[in-house]
């Protein structure tokens, strides 16, 4: 076996091994989280889990509802999607299509560096900026859904601009040619031919950007004022406890009967959520393919 042939072998052991690792770690996580989060769900029943509205470990009996906590996840994500996904993909176009250069060479690492603020920063910012803000401007004590759905869209920002740019540029520029030839506009020529050609790896951005933005658990405990109460839409200047927040803030003294085994179990909840999303997206890019 020639010395090419030896190095080319251990590259594809080495490969293997590290994709191996990778699903036996994700495996490995399913199988606690199913193990310990399941029987709780079962013995607290899982209806009454999901759908109650009380949330009292400290109660004779104890109350573990989680929909307060599945409905402030959902709020807050919606939100962080109308907020931050129109702003990063027209910012996206913007630097693939029409930025000038030395623009670029400014924008490019700005949003590279915004991509890598911890997630502490962005909820001390939050508390500093935004919740006075709200507060002043629109009332409520500016801890709120509303908070907590701008903080999250701007922390999606660098994900969905990154990934949409990459996939705008990956489009064949013959595409663009061949509609500027038939008499479009630029404008025209790039929002009617090249984003939707580009829709499938903008679609991915948003998937991730959905994925960051439900599975936050700094920045939203510190700014969206951690109520577990159940809230309806139009309360968005309102407080509420999203689901991991419910876990980070209760998981350190939770040891007496159901208490820990459910904040595991809104694990299984929140873990759910996201294979759910990423299997409508898994759907959604065969379909697209298949066209």
């Amino acid at each position: 076996m020639g010395r090419h042939q030896v190095k080319e072998t251990l590259a594809k052991i080495l490969f293997t091994i590290s994709a191996c690792v990778a699903v036996v770690a994700v495996g490995l996580i399913c199988i606690f989280l199913f193990m310990q989060g399941l029987p709780a769900m079962i013995d607290i029943g899982v209806w009454e889990f999901l759908t109650g509205t009380d949330w009292r470990p400290t109660w004779n009996p104890p109350q573990f509802g989680i929909l307060p906590m599945i409905m402030g996840s959902l709020y807050v994500t919606a939100g962080a999607i109308l907020f931050g996904v129109p702003i990063g993909i027209f910012a996206a176009v913007f630097m693939a299509e029409f930025c000038p250069r030395p623009l670029y060479k400014v924008l490019k690492p700005s949003i590279n560096l915004m991509a890598g603020i911890p997630s502490v920063v962005f909820g001390y910012f939050g508390m500093v900026v935004l919740v006075p803000f709200v507060r002043t401007h629109l009332g409520g004590s500016g801890n709120s859904i509303l908070t907590g759905s701008i903080l999250l869209g701007m922390m999606i920002l660098p994900t969905v601009i990154t990934i949409s740019e990459n996939s705008l540029r990956a489009v064949p520029r013959d595409i663009y040619e061949g509609a500027i030839a038939l008499g479009a506009s630029r404008e025209r020529a790039i929002f009617h031919t090249i984003l939707p050609a580009a829709k499938s790896g903008v679609m991915a951005a948003i998937i991730l950007g959905i994925g960051r933005a439900i599975g936050e658990t700094m920045a939203v405990r510190m700014v969206t004022g951690n109520q577990a109460v159940l809230r309806t839409p139009d309360e968005f200047l309102s407080g509420v406890r999203t689901m991991t927040s419910n876990i980070v803030l209760e998981l350190g003294y939770a040891y007496s009967g159901d208490h820990r085994p459910a904040l595991i179990a809104t694990g299984v909840v929140l873990f759910v959520f996201i294979m759910l999303i990423n299997t409508l997206f898994s759907i959604l890019r065969r379909k697209d393919g298949a066209r």
